[in-house]
């Protein structure tokens, strides 16, 4: 592993079983945790979030490069949300035929029908990418996606430092326990929602946290809570069933939940089609999106990290509407882009088809979804085609270049899982905050990372969703 953990080190088999030991222990002192499977609406028992043994290699001039370009797509997203002729636009082919996106854009006309009745914007996103690694031994940073809805991780990714600086002491490598980078992401994210709740401008009107019904990810939220509280700030959580049976806005919009005055709703739900299980979850929705209340995101900012706009920002010239005489900014967000193709109806969506079914392996498909597990790979892609192919249904997909990252060796630690060296691939996520009030941009900053590091034979899929694992960038 180039100038990472030498293999004396990761062939040491008694080695590797006192630091998996010690690892797991330093885990569960920082706090990485997460409740366990068998119950998880209780903090009864909890183990250890599960994570690699060591830090990963990341070359250090891309790590620079995704952190210096985070304020950008900040920007970016924030304008995104404000230019309704572009969502208009952008989604008109997606939502005709997914009936998700077409229900949040339902939701975004009749917001903008209305007149906004908050123009105080948060932002809490998080842009993902993997290293694009080629024989000749170039990395490049690709864009896997970005996240501006419920961007997880920020908690416990600020506890994970410290957790292999101890192990790699322990194993003898006090030199490479120096090149692990303070990370406090809770920290920023927690400074952009203090700063909305400010300027919403009630003491005693709380941050609501909209959550799930299962919560084994609760510590990663808590850190942000803990930081909004050691503000003086409350917060409150709440599921989708608690708005819809006691939330109401009052004469002049103010939201109240279980008779509590909400300056500010953080959705950690409502990501994906099942968290709406009723008509009346979506009403809550449309009245949370009606408020005064701070919406992060808001219904415009959701559907701005839609797939197909992701698809639409990388045509030719589509970067240049939003950064208009700024060509260093747009060529710095275009060098991350991975190739992105349309399945509209007509010659090019066509030429997509055709170039996807000849070489299934190069691409990645994907629907407009979120929360990890829901891309289609190799022969799979090829089914679901054949079935889509002459009809407006495959519009609800968009095409992506498959990145090819160079697997390294190392060691996933989790719950009951075997100790035993494994092929791992990478993916390296950064934190953006911004806040924005009217047209005075508040907060834009880059607040911190997130390596997630899972077995290479796993073609998708998260932490949460029991695939990937938390880790740490080791600089190279």
């Amino acid at each position: 592993m180039a100038q990472g953990i030498p293999e004396t080190v990761m062939m040491n088999t008694a080695l590797i079983k006192e630091l998996a030991d010690v690892a797991k222990d330093a885990a569960l002192l920082q706090g990485v945790l997460m409740r366990i499977q068998e119950t998880p609406n209780s903090s009864e028992l909890v183990t250890y979030a599960p994570f690699t043994l060591f830090p990963t290699p990341v070359p250090k001039a891309v790590f620079i490069q995704s952190l210096s370009v985070q304020t950008h797509y900040n920007t970016l997203v924030d304008k995104i949300s404000q230019d309704t002729d572009f969502l208009q636009e952008a989604l008109a082919s997606t939502i005709a035929v997914d009936d998700f996106t077409a229900r949040l854009f339902r939701i975004h006309q009749q917001i903008l029908k209305e007149g906004r009745s908050q123009h105080i914007v948060l932002g809490l996103n998080r842009s993902d990418y993997m290293l694009d690694q080629r024989e000749d031994e170039t990395s490049s940073l690709k864009q896997i996606e970005i996240n501006t809805f419920a961007a997880s991780f920020g908690g416990l990714s600020s506890r994970m430092p410290d957790v292999h600086r101890n192990i790699l002491k322990v194993a003898g490598r006090l030199e490479e326990s120096q090149r692990i980078l303070d990370n406090n992401p809770a920290d920023g994210l927690a400074r952009a929602v203090a700063k909305a709740w400010e300027l919403y401008g009630r003491e005693r009107a709380a941050v609501m946290f909209l959550v799930e019904e299962s919560q084994r990810n609760i510590f990663d939220q808590r850190y942000i809570e803990t930081e909004l509280w050691k503000r003086d700030i409350p917060t409150i959580r709440k599921r989708f069933d608690d708005v819809c049976k006691t939330g109401s806005l009052s004469q002049d919009k103010r939201l109240f939940v279980d008779g509590q005055e909400v300056a500010v709703v953080y959705y950690r739900n409502g990501y994906m089609p099942q968290n709406y299980i009723s008509e009346q979850t979506w009403d809550a929705r449309l009245l949370m999106e009606q408020s005064l209340a701070v919406k992060c995101p808001d219904i415009s900012t959701h559907l701005a990290g839609t797939k197909k706009v992701q698809q639409v920002l990388a045509r030719p010239g589509v970067l240049e509407r939003f950064f208009p005489n700024q060509p260093q900014v747009v060529e710095q967000i275009r060098a991350t882009f991975a190739g992105l193709y349309t399945l509209d109806m007509g010659p090019e969506g066509d030429k997509t088809v055709a170039m996807a079914l000849a070489a299934p392996d190069r691409f990645v498909l994907k629907p407009q979804r979120e929360g990890g597990g829901n891309n289609i790979y190799g022969s799979e892609i090829c089914q679901v085609l054949e079935g889509v192919k002459e009809s407006t249904e495959r519009t609800a997909y968009i095409l992506m270049d498959k990145i090819h990252p160079t697997p390294v060796q190392n060691y996933l630690l989790r719950r009951d899982a075997a100790l035993k060296i494994s092929s791992c691939l990478s993916e390296l996520g950064v934190f953006g905050a911004y806040v924005r009030k009217g047209s005075d941009m508040v907060m834009n900053e880059c607040v911190g990372h997130l390596l997630r590091t899972k077995s290479s034979e796993h073609s998708d899929g998260g932490v949460a969703a029991g695939v990937a694992v938390l880790d740490n960038p080791l600089l190279i």
